[in-house]
């Protein structure tokens, strides 16, 4: 299969490469986009050396899929030319996400709505990704009513310049700064802009796509998302209101047979999720799983993923297997 990568030189961008080489996605050849300032950079994969070629010379090589993950401006700009040309386009970016033409995946709980029409994919949000795998099969038997979650978001999830001021803070070097105050010892209740409710965009993404990817307008969600100076890893704390009443025991069989999740809920051997075990790796960790003594029906929950892997690469990687094996590509 042809395939493409747009924003091949991103944190995001190396993150696909490597998971195409993982899971041995069927690539039989590879063509790598990026901006004008990346054009003629090599890159490896699968030890051969491959040229960064501009997006339109990409849409010139009609790729069957070609994955976005070079911001919102570039995927509403080209993401229509690729498809034009036939190409599956799967997009990282929040362009399409809460266009109401376009469906928003996370193949362990809503691929099943995907069309061979379907020719461009939104890939949600980080944060959403990983809070809806671990939600998803608890909706299924309880439904869910409320949502309270707040947020402990890697600088990766920000981009190169923002763990370039993490770290150079760390060592007492000036450079740029990725955010409006200092992240290394710190954390910013502050990701993406302010808007006119007083939430972040950030925030509401996790609001609105969380009830599109599961289907039902009827779940409340309140977000506060926060940065903290940790690379490699989402951390979430979610307090979920259910209609009915809820057994711990279940919960966790539930949890740990649901797929792309592993239980790690051991507190008092100090087991539980942690960034630095979700480094580097494809599943969702939950753990912390207590009732909430203050209200009925009332779980909390710690979730924790990779968001570079699950929250982003590995998610597109995943519907594009997904096309495959359904023959939709």
């Amino acid at each position: 299969m042809k395939v493409a990568v747009v924003g091949a030189t991103g944190l995001v961008g190396n993150e696909i490469l490597k998971v195409l080489a993982e899971r041995n996605f069927p690539v039989s050849e590879l063509v790598l986009a990026a901006s004008e300032k990346s054009i003629g950079k090599q890159v490896i994969f699968k030890d051969k050396v491959h040229c960064v070629v501009s997006v339109k010379d990409a849409i010139d090589a009609r790729p069957q899929v070609a994955i976005f993950s070079a911001g919102s401006n570039t995927s509403l700009q080209y993401a229509p030319a690729f498809a034009q040309v036939g190409t599956t386009v799967i997009d990282n970016s929040s362009a399409w996400r809460m266009d109401p033409t376009k469906k928003l995946v996370v193949p362990e709980v809503n691929a099943h709505v995907l069309t061979k029409e379907d020719k461009i994919i939104a890939n949600p949000n980080c944060s959403t990704i990983q809070m809806v795998v671990a939600l998803n099969p608890l909706h299924k038997r309880y439904r869910i009513k409320r949502v309270v979650v707040s947020t402990y978001q890697s600088v990766t999830g920000t981009g190169k310049k923002a763990v370039d001021q993490l770290m150079n803070e760390r060592a007492g070097i000036e450079g740029p700064k990725a955010y409006p105050h200092p992240i290394d010892l710190n954390v910013l209740p502050h990701i993406d802009v302010f808007l006119d409710n007083g939430y972040t965009k950030e925030e509401m993404k996790m609001v609105n796509e969380t009830k599109k990817i599961m289907g039902d307008d009827s779940i409340r969600v309140t977000a506060t998302t926060v940065r903290v100076p940790a690379i490699g890893g989402h951390s979430e704390a979610v307090n979920v209101e259910f209609a009915q009443e809820y057994d711990l025991e279940e919960v966790r069989s539930i949890l740990s047979s649901a797929p792309g999740v592993i239980v790690m809920d051991d507190p008092q051997n100090n087991v539980y999720p942690m960034p630095l075990i979700s480094k580097g790796r494809d599943e969702v960790f939950v753990g912390r799983l207590r009732r909430d003594e203050s209200q009925p029906c009332t779980l909390n929950m710690w979730i924790v993923a990779d968001n570079l892997r699950k929250g982003a690469a590995t998610n597109a990687v995943q519907i594009a297997e997904y096309l495959l094996d359904q023959n939709l590509i």
